[in-house]
């Protein structure tokens, strides 16, 4: 059956079509989305008559000169034919029908909707109705018994059943289909079809196959198939004389079997590989036409189904193989010598070589060439050898049948030539403005971007642009009339740019209206060389580029002068420009199965010019298309697919691209779409405009703009892990902008920027403490590697709070790492201060770097600290006991990030004074640890006390006195003071006085050897402790007796010797120690302080050891107060 396929023509505007010879066969009618049934005379009619019957045709059938229509408006309507006038409604839904179909005679129409629901009613008497009830999804097809008596439908409910029409009952029901929840997500329309005349079988499209079953019995009897068929079928129908069926697939492959024999005796495939929605034969059962989901319409010609031309070759099957062959090449060898020798004239031709060649220039040919070749060069290939003997084998025998016509299925078989079954070229996107919408609208937005709305009308009135900018600041609106013929555009603060195609008397012009020209002449114009026609074009500051069809992109200064010029490395897609940054999406290769292989170039222009990603392959989720190009508001580019993902440049990680938000978990139906105008990422919006059963919003009425959410696809967000780890890395990436931006040499708001470090570090902190309740210490240390010096401070405080010291001692490393480390990379800004000129007494240095807060606060404080302590401990969580402490603590964060906080009137005394050395570290500005103001901070559980610390230590840190001494001594005190504290109020509460004691001294041990020698200066500051003053006094005979020690050896012996005195020498020493320092009204406050606010031994230690780890605990109020608590804390001041 050697049939001929004709191009293919363009009938409808994209989306369902469906199709029908009239009886006579004289007219083709199609039905599209568009709304129109058009009446074709032949394929080449380039007049055909319209019919609009609604706003969307779902589907039609014609007979007797009646046409029917399923539309958008619920109903299913009768109209004359060919006149095309409205004959009234058949029948209301309370959806849309999705199909309609008449009987044998054309006396009743069936009809199956998206409300579940079947009816059939008589034409003649439209109240004649009957209503079929039970499928349980919308109705995908339905057909009706050639003797009237049967219904046959498919639903998404995944049924095929088979109607009484009388009396309105199920006769059976098979379960063959997938299901699915409407007709727009079912993989195939399954568009069943009964057997005419005979009515003997009915056909059924399941997946790849159609099985037949026969009426009466309803058994399935036999399955046509084809090996090469490996998407599913959507729709079939058969030829009028019943003998064969056609069926059309979702791939776009056209398969024509004979029935009797079950052979395949037709192959063709769609020209672009779309899917085939619509079938119907001529009434003489030659011609077959089809239509795609695209409303393109198609017709295979010179089908031989009459059954004399069959039968007079039936007997050839039986014979030899040789046999065979000889009549196959009797009947068709000029045709294919003929093909071979000429593509154009064949009468068999596919749409080979020529017709691919003028699709695209892009799209290598998918069929054609090689086939041809295969025909000439070798005979077998000519014919399906394979489906040739499987007849002569299976059906040698059924001479007497009449179907059993193998050799006809075979000598249609000659022209299918050796069928190409690897990956297909995907289309590839033509180039196109981000932000602006389809060419061909008669009305449309040209560009739509974060500076204003350029709009094109074309028709029959005027062909003319509207320009309107969101901020009439900028430039008022503009009318202009194009009489270029402009259809691309793009808008910034400073000019439009349009650009118009070439034609045959006209070269391409790109014209820039610069409207932000000081001068007189706003506008300037240039011709492209010929030849060369403008594919995209973008505005950044101060220049102009457009790309070209020569693969060429040129840039112009804004004022029109000619600049660089260079060659793109593939067809150009799109590209748009921000600031000195030009982004450029271009073709690198051809795609295969529906994916796009696209490339990206990154250029700066500024005074060094330079290129960030150079080519680098660009990801787009599988099989979609790029859909919006652009920048957001602060320089970062981003894009989005046409799955509505939206990607976004993140240069941390090595210029790669992460997906921030999926515009489609959003839309409430498939067909809705959210086109996108605009990104920001401080604050994170995306702006879009929802479109409703569309890809992009229509002029008028204006459409309003909504703004969606960023969200990182990270893994269970909807647990809590999950969500604060999507928020933290969310941040991070939304805030890279603020270092690009200044290695970029802008200025940036530091207060966004700190805020956002702020945040950050709230979400690792409650991470932080999420992993400490669920046992989970290494995810602890992973966390806390993440964290500013600062905040690890914080975290010791928790997990010694929590009884975790192996933690706390992990922590402790880390802490001091990062100290190290900020003191490497931040040079020494207090040279000027050295300490020691500071600390002329203890107080009085406290006074200096901490004076912003009272001693009184201190103490309030510090209550404030065991409680909130104990309430920790009683199970509160950090997240309430930050809320409360937020309003009195400063926060650690907002000192680095060196925002201003108010100092509280009262000098501070001894307590504030002392400084503590991480503080300093962690603060790393050490002018903002004596003068800063502070701002109180959310993490505040981080508490004020240890804020304190950071400032004194901070500032004396810096200036750093070569003394070592001073740091280890105040540890030991502390750990005295600890001790001893603990002894009091403490140890009763939660250790025996031993354990505290020893397990200060081991702190004291690990604390003391990191002793750096910022926190040397510390000592100084503070009044002399009972360690210190001991240590004075036999300095001389550690050196005596080990002169080659370094001074931190030296003090690590002197602690080691100080801990084998008696409990009461150490605590006589630690007296005198009280006795000599500072006045006596300050030695009051300080003990008051170190009473109240220790709780007992906490306090104690607090104050000795160093207001510093006061301030510093004070941060992380919420630590427990406990022996074991200290003991963490007293790391904490050693390093």
């Amino acid at each position: 059956m050697p049939c001929e396929r004709l191009p293919m023509r363009y009938g409808h505007s994209g989306g369902h079509t469906e199709v029908c010879f009239d009886d006579t066969g004289k007219f083709i009618v199609t039905s599209g989305s568009d709304g129109d049934v058009r009446i074709w005379e032949s394929l080449d009619d380039d007049d055909p008559k319209s019919i609009t019957v609604g706003e969307k045709v779902y589907s039609l059938a014609l007979k007797n000169d009646k046409l029917v229509t399923a539309s958008s408006n619920n109903t299913v309507q009768i109209h004359t034919f060919p006149d095309g006038d409205p004959d009234g409604i058949l029948t209301r839904f309370t959806t849309n029908a999705t199909h309609v179909t008449f009987n044998s005679s054309g006396s009743r129409v069936a009809a199956g909707s998206s409300d579940f629901l079947v009816k059939v009613v008589e034409v003649s008497d439209s109240s004649q109705q009957k209503t079929l009830r039970g499928h349980e999804a919308p109705v995908l097809s339905v057909t009706l018994d050639p003797k009237d008596e049967f219904l046959a439908s498919a639903s998404c409910d995944g049924s095929v059943v088979v109607w009484n029409i009388e009396e309105q009952t199920q006769v059976i029901s098979w379960p063959l289909l997938q299901k699915t929840n409407d007709v727009s997500n079912a993989k195939s329309l399954c568009r069943l079809a009964w057997q005419p005349r005979t009515a003997k079988f009915l056909a059924v499209p399941v997946e790849t196959k159609v099985h037949l079953y026969e009426r009466g019995s309803w058994d399935h009897v036999s399955t046509l198939s084809d090996d090469l068929l490996t998407q599913p079928i959507n729709v079939v129908a058969w030829s009028p004389c019943g003998q064969f069926l056609a069926a059309g697939s979702v791939a776009g492959s056209l398969t024509v079997w004979d029935v009797n024999s079950k052979l395949c005796v037709e192959r063709q495939k769609h020209e672009k590989g779309l899917t085939v929605c619509g079938l119907a034969w001529h009434p003489s059962g030659s011609q077959i036409v089809y239509t795609d989901t695209e409303g393109c319409l198609g017709l295979l010609d010179g089908l031989s189904t009459s059954t004399n031309t069959t039968t007079t070759t039936t007997k050839a099957p039986a014979k030899k193989p040789t046999n065979d062959y000889d009549d196959l090449f009797d009947d068709d060898d000029d045709r294919l010598m003929d093909e071979g020798l000429s593509d154009t004239n064949s009468p068999v031709k596919k749409p080979a070589a020529v017709d691919d060649d003028d699709d695209d220039d892009f799209l290598m040919p998918a069929t054609g060439r090689v086939r041809n070749r295969g025909a000439i060069l070798d005979d077998e290939n000519s014919l399906d050898t394979g489906s040739l003997r499987l007849g002569q084998d299976k059906f040698g025998d059924d001479d007497d049948d009449a179907g059993s016509a193998v050799v006809p299925a075979a000598a249609p078989l000659v022209p299918l030539r050796p069928v190409y079954d690897g990956p297909m070229p995907t289309p590839p996107q033509k180039a196109f403005q981000p932000g602006s919408t389809p060419a061909h609208l008669t009305h449309r937005f040209m560009m739509w971007n974060s500076v204003g709305i350029v709009r094109g009308y074309n028709d029959e009135q005027d062909n003319a642009i509207d320009v309107e900018f969101h901020d009439t600041a900028v430039h008022h609106a503009m009318h202009l009339t194009n009489s270029l013929g402009h259809t691309m555009a793009d808008i910034s603060q400073e000019a439009v740019l349009l650009a118009c195609p070439s034609t045959d008397e006209l070269a391409s012009k790109l014209q820039c209206l610069h409207f932000s020209s000081w001068d007189t002449n706003k506008e300037w114009m240039v011709d492209l060389p010929k030849g060369e026609d403008a594919r995209a074009l973008c505005l950044g500051q101060g220049w102009a580029a457009v790309a070209t069809n020569t693969l060429m992109l040129r840039l112009f200064s804004i004022g029109g002068v000619q600049r660089e010029i260079f060659s793109l490395p593939g067809p150009v897609v799109c590209m748009t420009g921000h600031g000195e940054q030009l982004l450029i999406v271009y073709h690198r290769a051809t795609g295969f199965d529906g994916e796009q292989a696209l490339g990206v170039q990154l250029l700066q222009f500024g005074r060094r010019k330079r290129q960030l990603i150079n080519g680098e392959p660009f990801p787009l989720s599988h099989k979609s298309y790029l859909s919006w190009l652009g920048f957001t508001a602060e320089g970062t580019p981003c894009y989005v697919d046409s799955d509505g993902v939206v990607r976004m440049l993140n240069r941390s990680l090595g210029n790669t691209w992460t997906p921030v938000c999926n515009t489609r978990e959003t839309c409430k139906s498939k067909s809705d779409h959210y086109w996108v105008v605009g990104v920001h990422e401080n604050p994170q919006q995306l702006r879009c405009i929802p479109c409703k059963g569309s890809r992009y919003p229509p002029t008028l009425p204006r459409p309003a703009v909504a703004i969606l959410p960023f969200k990182l696809p990270l893994c269970q967000t909807t647990t809590e892990k999950g969500q604060m780890e999507e928020q933290f890395w969310r941040s991070v990436l939304f805030h890279n902008h603020y270092s690009f931006l200044s290695s970029s040499g802008y200025e940036i708001d530091e207060d966004g920027q700190s805020q956002s470090q702020k945040e950050q570090q709230e979400l690792l902190m409650k991470m932080f403490a999420l992993s400490c309740k669920l046992d989970r210490e290494f995810r602890c240390v992973e966390l806390a590697e993440l964290m500013t010096q600062n905040v690890v401070t914080l975290a010791i405080r928790y997990a010694s709070r929590s009884r975790r010291m192996a933690l706390a001692q992990r922590l402790n490393e880390i802490a001091l790492e990062k100290a190290n480390q900020m003191q490497e990379e931040e040079p020494e800004e207090e040279e000027e201060e050295p300490e020691y000129s500071r600390r002329t007494s203890g107080y009085g240095h406290s006074q200096v770097t901490g004076g912003r807060y009272s001693n009184r606060r201190h103490q309030e404080e510090e209550e404030e600290q065991e409680e909130d302590l104990r309430e920790e401990e009683d199970g509160q969580e950090m997240e309430t006991e930050e809320a409360t402490e937020t309003r009195k603590r400063v926060n650690p964060f907002a000192k680095e990030a060196g925002s201003p906080v108010k100092s509280s009137p009262t000098p501070t005394v001894g307590k504030v004074g002392r400084a503590n050395p991480f503080k300093v570290l962690g603060s790393g500005k050490p002018s903002a640890s004596s003068g800063q103001p502070r701002v109180t901070n959310i993490l505040d559980n981080m508490t004020s006390s240890r804020k304190l610390g950071p400032l004194s230590g901070s500032a004396g840190k810096p200036s750093k006195g070569p003394v070592l001494k001073p740091l280890a001594p105040r540890p030991k005190t502390k750990t005295q003071s600890t001790l001893l504290q603990m002894t009091g109020a403490k140890s009763a509460n939660k250790k025996t006085q031993e354990n505290t004691e020893a397990a200060a001294d081991q702190q004291k041990k690990t604390d003391v050897p990191p002793p750096t020698s910022p926190a040397e200066n510390t000592e100084n500051k503070r009044p002399k402790t009972g360690f210190q003053l001991w240590l004075e006094e036999n300095r001389k005979n550690i050196t005596a007796d080990h002169p080659d020690l370094e001074e931190t050896d030296i003090i690590k012996e002197a602690m080691g010797r100080f801990r084998t005195l008696s409990a009461e020498e150490r605590l006589s020493w630690t007296e005198r120690a009280k006795g000599q320092s500072g006045d006596a009204a300050d030695l009051k406050k300080r003990k008051r302080a170190e009473g109240g606010g220790g709780g007992g031994g906490g306090g104690g230690v607090e104050n000795e050891n160093g207001q510093a780890e006061a301030d510093e605990n004070s941060a992380k109020k919420k630590k427990s107060l406990d022996p074991s608590s200290k003991l963490s804390a007293f790391a904490f001041n050693k390093n």
